[in-house]
C-alpha cells in the first residue's frame, strides 16, 4: 500500500474491465480517512452510467449519510475500515438502513509478532485490534461481506498471504474476497481452491496489462473453475 502511482482515469479503466468480463469493480480511496475526505461520488456516478456490474466503494465513510450518498450515486456496496474500527456501531447503523448486502468490511492486516492486527488509514496506522476478534465483532454488527488485504503482500506480485487468508476464512462463513499480491492464474487458483475464498481482487497487474480478465477466465475454466459467463 505504498508507492502509489497514477495508472489511468477511473471511469475509462472501469469500462475496459467491464467489457473484458470483470464481475465487480472495487474503488478504495486509500488515503480518504487519513485526510478526512469522502469525494468518490462523482467518480461512482460516471462509472455507474457505463458499467453494469456491482460497484463496491470505500474510503472516508464515517456516517450513514456518507453511505447513502455513495449508494444513491450508483454504488451497490460500501466498504468500511477505519471508521468502523473506531466505532463498530457504524456497521450496525448502515446495515440497518440499507441491508447487510450493502455493507462490506474492508480489512487491512499485518502480522505483528505472532498475531495478526488490523490497520487503519490505508494500512498506515495500527489499531491494536486483533484480526479474529475484529471479524467476529463485525459479523455481529451486520456486515454482509469481508474484503481482506495483506499489507505485506500488496504490490509484491508474490501471491496472497495464505496464512492471513486461511485465518480469515476460518473466522467467518460470510463471502470473503482476498487481495494483495495477485499476478498469475496460479495465485487465483490458490485462493479459490486451497483457501476457499469466494472471490479474488486484482489491481496492479490488470492496470499494467500483465493480466487479462478474459484470458484469466478462460484459463480458470480449463482448471475446472466455473466463472460468470464472459460478455
Amino acid at each position: 500500500m505504498e508507492g502509489l502511482r497514477v495508472v489511468g482515469e477511473p471511469s475509462e479503466l472501469s469500462k475496459r474491465y467491464y467489457e473484458a468480463g470483470a464481475d465487480e469493480i472495487i474503488f478504495i480511496d486509500v488515503v480518504a480517512s487519513l485526510y478526512g475526505r469522502n469525494n468518490l461520488s462523482e467518480i461512482v456516478r460516471s462509472v455507474a452510467n457505463n458499467v453494469y456490474i456491482p460497484l463496491t466503494v470505500g474510503g472516508g465513510i464515517r456516517s450513514v449519510e456518507d453511505a447513502r450518498k455513495l449508494l444513491r450515486n450508483g454504488a451497490d456496496k460500501v466498504a468500511i475500515n477505519s471508521a468502523a474500527v473506531q466505532n463498530p456501531e457504524l456497521l450496525k447503523q448502515i446495515s440497518f438502513v440499507f441491508g447487510a448486502q450493502s455493507v462490506v468490511l474492508s480489512v487491512q492486516a499485518k502480522k505483528i509478532g505472532s498475531n495478526w492486527e488490523v490497520f487503519m488509514n490505508g494500512g498506515r496506522d495500527r489499531s491494536g485490534v486483533g484480526l479474529e476478534s475484529w471479524i467476529e465483532i463485525a459479523c455481529d454488527h451486520g456486515v454482509g461481506e469481508i474484503f481482506i488485504t495483506s499489507i505485506d503482500n500488496d504490490g509484491t506480485s508474490r501471491g496472497l498471504n495464505t496464512e492471513l487468508m486461511r485465518l480469515a476464512r476460518n473466522s467467518t462463513d460470510l463471502p470473503l474476497v482476498g487481495a494483495g499480491g495477485i499476478k498469475t492464474v496460479e495465485h487465483v487458483l490458490s485462493g479459490l481452491e486451497e483457501i476457499n475464498l469466494d472471490a479474488i481482487a486484482v489491481g496492479k497487474h490488470l492496470h499494467s496489462g500483465d493480466l487479462d480478465i478474459r484470458q484469466l477466465k478462460i484459463e480458470l475454466k480449463g482448471f475446472g473453475i466455473e466463472t460468470r459467463r464472459l460478455r
